[in-house]
């Protein structure tokens, strides 16, 4: 039996803002996707890629963008809830592209007060099913998250039911990401 080559996973954090805790839950996330064994992690910033506003993909940070999320097999967001939505710049990230979303899976690492950012995670679904991706089911959240941010910084204070949801979320994902590329392999997706 031939090896299977380990899936390319894009983990990509949605939140601009100055001041923002999203590095801090993205490096967990990343973490987590690492200790599950067969991911390869790209962490895709969206503060550090800095998209334009017009959506018309010739701009120099969309073209260098363009691969890293072709390569993926699989993409995680990581998403704040702002006003019972996502962020405007994670919006941006997605109509950027088309091609580069269709037929692979994406799940969901969400976070901020009472909700944990579900409301966030509820429209991301709507929006990715039009790119033709697959949503998993479970996702992770983080409610009331800056109460799970320790003394020391150590980040979740309480981890055992959010690695335990994280690795729920990332045994759909490999599965999908592993039938989606075998799909796109043996029939590529085209629409």
């Amino acid at each position: 039996m031939s090896e299977i080559a380990p899936l390319k996973l894009a983990v990509i954090v949605g939140s601009t803002r100055s001041g923002r805790i999203a590095p801090l839950v993205a490096a967990w996330v990343a973490d987590r996707a690492g200790r599950h064994g067969s991911l390869e992690v790209d962490l895709v910033d969206l503060a550090e890629v800095a998209l334009p506003d017009d959506l018309d993909g010739s701009s120099p940070q969309v073209t260098a963008l363009a691969p890293r999320l072709a390569a993926a097999d699989a993409f995680v967001v990581v998403t704040p809830e702002y006003n019972h939505s996502f962020p405007a710049p994670l919006k941006t990230a997605i109509d950027c592209f088309r091609t580069e979303w269709q037929a692979k899976p994406v799940g969901f690492v969400s976070y901020g007060g009472m909700a944990g950012g579900l409301r966030a995670v509820e429209q991301l679904r709507q929006v990715f099913a039009e790119t033709h991706t697959v949503g998993v089911r479970d996702t992770v959240s983080f409610h009331n998250v800056w109460e799970q941010i320790g003394d020391e910084g150590e980040f979740p204070v309480d981890p055992a039911g959010c690695d335990a949801a994280a690795k729920t979320m990332f045994d759909q994902l490999v599965w999908w990401a592993r039938t989606l590329r075998t799909g796109r392999t043996e029939d590529p997706y085209s629409v």
